[in-house]
């Protein structure tokens, strides 16, 4: 794929395939029963738990996976980002008048869209080489799965294409300050561990078999590497003495 004349035209791709696929699911979804609705809610919700073991199994060293989950889900309660992501789903629902899987599907959409290391990578490729090739693929993989998660979950899945398209945009305006991190294997590898034990969560809050705000783990994402590093550290100098 040829070089490309502006960033973020990866992003820009991403976002409108997830809203072509959205409107498809939502044209779509009316027509099937609830028991198939049913079905294939649960399906995603079986297809994003076993996304998120093959994540965890990114991780080199369990014992910051677990620290990070740990205290990144006490930060994100202190913070209080479960009340905050509902609060603008709900605002978004009642605007836009969604029904009662709104939520559900917004929230749902926005960290699997987003949680991943194709959509790290992908943005500093686009940033730094002008290429999409990364992007490109993670929008098919979007746009169709975009499709069944409108038709089971609603209206919610097309708007969080917006939340794509700032996330995304937002990675790819600091490319040159993550291009450092991403290049580093280890670091990478930790912080998509606890991306996919996150993703573990959302896949049994999907199928029903636990609820719990998953929300409340994105800060380990960010303490994962940090505490990788760390422990990096801590071990080189041991090692020396």
């Amino acid at each position: 794929m040829k070089t490309l004349s502006f960033r973020g035209l990866g992003t820009v791709l991403n976002t409108l395939l997830v809203v072509i696929g959205s409107l498809i699911g939502l044209a779509v979804g009316g027509s099937f029963p609830d028991r198939v609705q049913e079905v294939a809610i649960f399906g995603i919700g079986l297809i994003t738990m076993g996304l998120g073991v093959q994540m965890f199994l990114r991780t080199k060293n369990p014992l910051v996976t677990v620290g990070a989950i740990c205290l990144g889900g006490i930060l994100g309660a202190l913070m209080g980002l479960d009340f905050g992501v509902e609060s603008l789903a709900e605002w978004a629902r009642v605007s836009l008048g969604g029904d009662s899987r709104f939520n559900e599907g917004f929230v749902t959409a926005c960290v699997l869209f987003c949680i991943g290391p194709m959509t790290l990578m992908g943005c500093l490729q686009d940033a730094l080489e002008r290429k999409i090739e990364l992007l490109g693929l993670k929008s098919l993989l979007d746009g169709v799965s975009s499709i069944f998660m409108a038709a089971a979950l609603g209206v919610g899945v097309l708007v969080s294409a917006v939340f794509v398209l700032v996330f995304q945009g937002l990675l790819t305006g600091l490319a040159g300050f993550l291009s450092g991190f991403a290049k580093d294997e280890e670091l990478v590898g930790e912080s998509v561990a606890c991306g996919g034990v996150i993703m573990l969560a959302i896949g049994l809050n999907i199928t029903g078999i636990r609820e719990f705000s998953s929300v409340l783990f994105l800060p380990s994402l960010f303490l994962a590497p940090v505490m990788a590093a760390g422990s990096r550290r801590v071990l080189a100098r041991f090692s020396k003495e």
